[in-house]
């Protein structure tokens, strides 16, 4: 199927508060994941695969190290003008305020579509580790003939308070919307789940910028709170099951439709665990659908000596007679004599010292931690230098030095 003209708002600006201290210097999108992605990576990636190449990353919050991540590493073309991600911060034209939620975020941004006038216009959150062939949701879209397309997948009806539930007819048209209930509405024939927006839409230009003009002019600012229900009587808003979405090169041992909000430090930890393992629950090793992974100047990793098992260990570490087991170790990383990693991730540029030892806990960029010291065995101890979360692990915060030596 041909597809229209397409212009896309990923919106990058969320504080993560439930992220600290991980968000205490950048944004929830900006948090790094994995070996060498931050979550943001996720986001801009389906987008690029699903050749979307107009992006409008909107930040706001503690951004500036997003802003040079993407500096960095997402520059697409020099010569097709059409080809871009353009970070933009908040233009503060109704005001001194900033972006007030999802919906006045793109009302603050309505020249870029005037500019532009694509047919449909995509709206994603910048903050959740999936795969999405985001053409296969625009041709549903266009199928339904849609006004506004919701991205959707059931949950377990205890999780579904966390999240706005849809409640849709046999032909995917949504029939109730309800943001956040306290008594999620479940599946019809299913109550142990309901259906969710997983905050990802597609909008019919013209629809869309009436939406916004209206709810703007009532001061409502959100599309989940605000628009979505308000548009349930005025146009065709449907519901695009995300679990029928195929991806090219998945592995017969990833689970089908992964899809992680990894909001709290309890489900960013366990989703960089997921992707362990010879058979991960979730394999970003993929040559058809790749999740780009930040540009990396460093050497190869060196391993002198040490034990390593089921771990990921990025470019750049020096590991010397290390015990390193079920962890992430991301770039930089110098590992001495001694010490032992389990259940862990390192962050950016960490100096562990000998003898050191760290179990279930995350290390920030650029913290050195000393000869013998120990973080994970004793949680009193621990709360002098760590965070504790209430998952139990510990999270040692980013230290503002460059290098270390």
């Amino acid at each position: 199927m041909a597809h229209p003209t397409t212009l896309a708002f990923v919106l990058a600006g969320g504080k993560g508060e439930r992220l600290f201290p991980l968000t205490a210097m950048r944004s929830k999108p900006s948090v790094p994941f994995g070996g060498r992605y931050r979550i943001v990576d996720f986001a801009l990636s389906n987008m690029i695969n699903s050749r979307i190449y107009s992006i409008y990353l909107l930040v706001q919050y503690k951004s500036q190290s997003l802003i040079e991540h993407v500096r960095h590493n997402w520059v697409l073309s020099s010569v097709m003008r059409e080809h871009f991600v353009a970070v933009v911060p908040p233009q503060m034209r109704m005001g001194p305020e900033w972006f007030q939620g999802t919906a006045d975020a793109v009302f603050q941004n309505l020249n870029f579509i005037n500019q532009m006038n694509p047919e449909l216009v995509i709206i994603f959150g910048a903050d959740h580790i999936y795969r999405m062939d985001i053409r296969q949701m625009i041709d549903f879209h266009l199928e339904k003939k849609a006004d506004i397309t919701v991205a959707a997948r059931p949950v377990p009806i205890k999780e579904a308070s966390s999240f706005g539930v849809i409640v849709a007819d046999s032909d995917h048209r949504i029939a109730t919307f309800q943001e956040k209930p306290k008594e999620p509405i479940p599946m019809a024939g299913d109550p142990e789940r309901a259906f969710v927006s997983m905050g990802n839409y597609i909008f019919g230009r013209d629809f869309l910028v009436r939406a916004l003009v209206e709810a703007q002019a009532k001061r409502h600012h959100d599309f989940g709170t605000h628009i979505l229900p308000a548009s349930l009587d005025k146009g065709r808003v449907f519901a695009y099951d995300f679990s029928s979405n195929v991806i090219p090169d998945i592995k017969p041992y990833e689970e089908t439709g992964y899809w992680r909000d990894v909001g709290t430090i309890k489900s960013y930890y366990d989703a960089n665990m997921d992707m362990l393992g010879l058979e991960p629950g979730f394999d970003p090793m993929s040559s058809l659908w790749p999740i780009h992974p930040a540009f990396s100047e460093v050497a190869a990793t060196k391993i002198i000596s040490g034990e390593i098992v089921n771990s990921v260990i990025a470019d750049g570490c020096l590991i010397d007679g290390a015990a390193i087991r079920n962890s992430v170790v991301r770039s930089g990383v110098r590992i001495e004599k001694g010490a032992t990693i389990d259940n862990c991730i390192i962050m950016d540029n960490c100096v562990i010292r000998k003898g050191a030892k760290l179990k279930n806990a995350i290390v920030d960029k650029q913290n050195l931690i000393e000869q013998n010291e120990t973080i994970g065995y004793d949680p009193r101890k621990d709360m002098f230098r760590c965070h504790i979360d209430s998952s139990g692990i510990a999270i040692l915060p980013k230290q503002g030095r460059k290098e270390m030596i």
